[in-house]
This record gives structure tokens, sequence and C-alpha cells, in this order.
């Protein structure tokens, strides 16, 4: 905020007649209300100001920005339709300082963590929906990326919140494109205590890389869902 600058001027003396002494003495009063006037002129420009909304520009900003709006959400359950529109918000704008062909970034490969999406039964399946939160806890969500074409998923949960599981997918990833990618998964496999086992068959996704960063990863399915991605430490 530029400071402001106050001009002083230097005035040689001249003598006053005393026949305009009475009205110099009497011109000080309107001062006082172009004084009252100038303060009031100021506070409402600052109240303006203030009511101005900050609007995050840099990437880093941006990044800051979408991770406190998901924060605390349940990877989005817990969002209202506005909170989605304000996560669906920034990433577009994010998505403007993407990377030229992601898909070929190095920063893709590690391990990250679901944070987001924006259909909460595209990551997890049935162990997301309405009724299989209540069964099955989610501990944690995690995608890893592994050189130079595996994807792993994990799902970790626990049954009626006492009994520790993990659904677990190994996928093969290829690149369609300089933003798309594809992942034919093997058949999940199900571990629950002790015991474990292979269901289902195979299955395969495609999701556009909107945005690569070394704290964070954005991305978009094929049926527009969006998934926000935070790499682990």
């Amino acid at each position: 905020m530029a400071s402001s600058t106050a001009l002083l001027s230097l005035l040689s003396p001249v003598s006053t007649p005393r026949s305009l002494r009475s009205l110099t003495i009497t011109s000080s009063q309107p001062s006082i209300f172009l004084h009252s006037h100038h303060r009031r002129i100021s506070a409402i420009r600052a109240s303006s100001l203030a009511a101005q909304p900050v609007t995050a520009t840099t990437p880093q900003d941006l990044v800051e920005s979408i991770l406190s709006k998901v924060n605390g959400t349940d990877r989005g359950v817990k969002l209202a339709k506005e909170g989605h529109q304000e996560v669906a918000d920034v990433a577009m704008q994010l998505s403007k300082f993407c990377v030229d062909e992601p898909v070929k970034c190095p920063l893709i490969f590690g391990e990250w963590d679901v944070v987001y999406c924006s259909v909460p039964t595209s990551p997890g399946g049935g162990y997301r929906t309405a009724i299989g939160r209540l069964i099955f806890k989610t501990d944690e969500m995690v995608q890893v990326v592994e050189a130079p074409d595996i994807v792993r998923n994990r799902v970790s949960f626990s049954l009626f919140g006492f009994i520790d599981g993990q659904v677990s997918l190994k996928g093969k990833l290829k690149i369609l494109d300089e933003k798309w990618i594809q992942v034919v998964f093997e058949p999940p496999e199900l571990k629950i205590g002790s015991l474990g086992f292979q269901y289902g068959g195979e299955s395969e996704v495609k999701l556009e890389i909107t945005y690569i960063h070394e704290k964070i990863r954005l991305g978009k399915g094929s049926r527009g869902s969006l998934f926000v991605f935070l790499r682990c430490n």
C-alpha cells in the first residue's frame, strides 16, 4: 500500500491589514468542515477497500486455497454444493498454470493421498457410498504411481470401527495424449484381518491431469469427477 506524502508550502510572511484580520480569523471555521468531510471520504474509501475480496492469483496461493477448502471434509463428502463449486473454481484457475504435457512430468510419480473427489463414490466405489461409509470407516485412500507405468490404489478402513481392512488394486498406466492417461486395473484384492482374497473383474479408468505440482496433483475423470491428490510425506 502506497504511503501518503505531505506537501509543505513555505509562504513568505506577509503583513495582514487590520480590516482583514477578523476575516482571517473567521475563515478557520470552514476548514473544520473540510477536515471532517475529508475524514468521512477516507473512511468510506477504507471500508470499500476492506469489502473487496482478496483473490489468490499465484499458483502457490491457489494451491493453499484449494487445500484449505477440502481439509476436514472427509474427501469432499461433507461439502455442500456451494463448497464443491468453490473447489471447482480454484481448480479451474490452477489449470491455467499447468505445465505442457503433464503426463510426461516426473512429478506424477510418488505416493498421493486422495484428499478430495467431487463424487464420493468415484474413489473407493461401494465402500464410499452412504451405507458403505457406515460399515467401512475410511482411514486412508492412497494412490501410488510407480515408474514407468504402474498404479496402485489402496483404501484402508476399519470394519464397524474395530476390524482393520484394506482394498487394493494394481493397474497398468497408458498415456493417451499430452494430458490424458488410462489405467487398466486387475481384479481388486480385499483383506479383512488375516483373510485376503480377490473378487470381481478388471476395471478401467481414464483421467485428465489438469495440474501437477510437487505438492498436489489435480485430475478430472472421463465423467467429470474432480480429484485432488496431496503428496504424502
